[in-house]
């Protein structure tokens, strides 16, 4: 798939709501919470225009049952992807619109994502400079594989960096 890097759009917030609004009318009682995470949650952020969602279920293994309405409604079905207790599901095709990770609501990667989001919501300077990186990376290479493969050691390390904000702040946190 082409790398598709956009200004940060104030619509996002919307399309993330209303596609919590939709999936919670499928999920029903499993769901215990929605969350905006990856760079589409973060003002002035570039970002791929794909929204970044996770749900938090009561029970990870019930969520399989929703496979076929979901694909009924646009959704690829890719199981774990690579994270082992997560189901992801995504929306759109080759214009993909929407990523949604499904997590059971103790699972413990919950916690770095939304970490991470919050730590660049409120440093915007790590923000600027997040941004020109996947300028530069999007500059080289057109492949979203090889763009997500090139920002992992970057990511990792900002990750890290909000990991230790958050630890060094003293908030006491759900997550």
């Amino acid at each position: 798939m082409k790398i598709r890097l956009s200004e940060y759009d104030k619509k996002w917030i919307q399309l993330f709501e209303d596609e919590a609004e939709f999936l919670a009318g499928i999920f029903k009682d499993e769901v215990v919470n929605f969350e905006h995470f990856g760079s589409t949650a973060v003002p002035d952020m570039k970002a791929k225009p794909v929204i970044d969602m996770m749900c938090l279920v009561k029970d990870i293994e019930k969520i399989d049952l929703f496979n076929s309405q979901l694909q009924l409604h646009g959704y690829d079905v890719a199981g774990e992807w690579g994270i082992p207790g997560r189901r992801l599901f995504r929306k759109g095709g080759d214009n993909r619109t929407h990523h949604v990770h499904v997590y059971q609501h103790n699972h413990p990667q919950i916690r770095r994502h939304l970490v991470f989001r919050d730590y660049l919501r409120t440093h915007p300077d790590e923000v600027e400079r997040y941004s020109g990186f996947k300028e530069k990376l999007a500059e080289r290479y057109d492949e979203t594989s090889l763009y997500s493969k090139a920002k992992k050691p970057f990511i990792k390390e900002m990750e890290q960096q909000a990991l230790d904000w958050f630890e060094n702040k003293g908030t006491k946190s759900s997550f």
